[in-house]
């Protein structure tokens, strides 16, 4: 039951009736700001309640549990089971198809055991996660019983609400089904720490714990935003994923595919007034390449450090990370132009994108992926194109980064460290790659792997146990 605070008045204390307001005449209130019922009843029966059952680590430390952590720590003994914990939360959703499409916020259905979803008219059915994005904290659920007919709604053009414009949320605050607030956009483009992504609405409806994942409406009843994010309870302040954002990773998310994104190899920062003088650059806003990786799609397009790029495919870049969002949302292999200032000379570079390497090691593998590495005897994650750089590695592939010892990968001599590039004839740029073709490698078999080593390139023959 969810903590309600009600205002009360002391005992003994008068009820004054309001002094009669001046200024518009009774009606033209009103006719300023129409009811918005009409919106709120035509959209709401799309707006889910979404219940989880999830696993958590033993000592995951959670808001609200210092005191019993502490506790374990005074007395030297657990309070708590050892092992997994299954937990309960809840949050909101909205139906995009009426088959049964739900999106939903990642950090709703993350690492979940179950999930029931509620819609408004009572009824509930099983779902199952088909794809997320903890990046951009995204996630799809698909109703399972193959539901149709649904209540649904679309997907407007985020690009397109202004701030000062009326915005509507719908969710499930403190678990209050269907609960209804209404404010206005107070900002775009925000950037709130929770990753390289950043873009979120900054909206003052009112938005609770209980509403994430709830849908921001427009007065068209179009969905703009997926909330997501407040600072501190009852300020005021929410945050929301732009509906363009969700739109670009939805084709990947619906087949359950990880999320590729556009990648130039280069390391940038704000262009400020200080730093245009100190390059001799005419323009103020943009982002500064401080630096370019080895042959990555930036090196291979002429791209140099000091250079001030100020625009990508025609549209002006405000600064760094708005050309880091940019880029990310481009497919990999598009062939963007970027035009950039190397001192006086403007210039237009064409450069084809790579595919971002899996920095943050989100890319986790499937149960039967890891039950694969774990008879191998062999764990790999996708190379950080920055350390291998220092190392004096590829920037791409597969590193290893654990060896069982009597294991096949230690009979293959491999060991933690190397990085591998090349599995059964086939290029590998990232952790995925490799697992794709040892799952698909015939039992009894032998895998050859081309390794990365200090100075050069080894082979290794891996076997595949039967």
């Amino acid at each position: 039951m969810a903590a309600i605070l009600c205002l009360s008045l002391p005992a003994g204390a008068k009820v004054q009736a309001p002094a009669r307001q001046l200024g518009a005449p009774a009606g033209r209130a009103e006719q300023l700001l129409p009811s918005i019922a009409p919106l709120v009843e035509s959209v709401k029966a799309a707006v889910v309640n979404v219940d989880v059952r999830s696993k958590r680590p033993a000592r995951e430390e959670r808001e609200g549990e210092d005191l019993p952590e502490l506790f374990e720590e005074f007395f030297g003994h657990q309070l708590r089971p050892p092992g997994p914990q299954i937990r309960q939360g809840t949050g909101s959703g909205f139906l995009i198809e009426q088959n049964g499409l739900v999106l939903t916020n990642n950090h709703v259905v993350e690492d979940a055991v179950s999930i029931r979803v509620t819609l408004d008219d009572g009824r509930e059915f099983d779902a199952r996660v088909l794809g997320r994005d903890p990046l951009t904290d995204v996630a799809v659920l698909r109703l399972e019983g193959n539901p149709k007919n649904l209540p649904a709604v679309t997907l407007g053009d985020s690009d397109a609400v202004q701030i000062g414009d009326w915005v509507l949320a719908i969710g499930n605050p403190f678990g209050l089904a269907s609960s209804v607030s209404l404010g206005i956009l107070s900002a775009r483009a925000r950037q709130i720490g929770t990753g390289p992504f950043d873009d979120f609405l900054q909206t003052d409806a009112a938005i609770n714990p209980g509403n994430s994942g709830g849908p921001l409406f427009n007065m068209r009843g179009e969905v703009v935003g997926m909330t997501t994010a407040i600072v501190g309870v009852g300020t005021g302040i929410g945050f929301a994923v732009p509906s363009n954002l969700i739109r670009a990773l939805l084709p990947s998310l619906e087949r359950g595919k990880p999320v590729e994104r556009g990648w130039l190899g280069i390391s940038v920062q704000d262009l400020t007034p200080d730093l245009a003088r100190a390059l001799g650059v005419p323009v103020s806003a943009g982002a500064v390449v401080a630096d370019v990786e080895e042959r990555a799609p930036a090196a291979k397009a002429g791209i140099q450090p000091q250079d001030a790029i100020v625009a990508l495919n025609g549209r002006p870049v405000e600064s760094a990370s708005d050309l880091t969002r940019r880029v990310a949302l481009e497919r990999p292999g598009a062939a963007s132009t970027l035009t950039l200032y190397r001192g006086q000379q403007r210039m237009e570079l064409r450069v084809t994108l790579g595919t971002r390497p899996d920095i943050e090691g989100l890319g986790r593998p499937r149960p039967e992926e890891r039950e694969k590495e774990k008879r191998l005897g062999v764990t790999f994650q996708t190379v950080d194109p920055r350390a291998a750089r220092e190392r004096g590695m590829p920037s791409e592939g597969a590193l290893v980064t654990a060896v069982l010892p009597g294991s096949p990968a230690e009979r293959a001599d491999l060991r933690p460290g190397m990085v591998v590039v090349e599995a059964g004839g086939k290029p590998i740029k990232r952790a995925e790659d490799l697992r794709r073709v040892l799952s698909d490698a015939k039992k009894g078999s032998v895998v050859l792997l081309r390794v990365a080593i200090p100075g050069g390139f080894v082979l290794r023959g891996l076997p595949i146990p039967g």
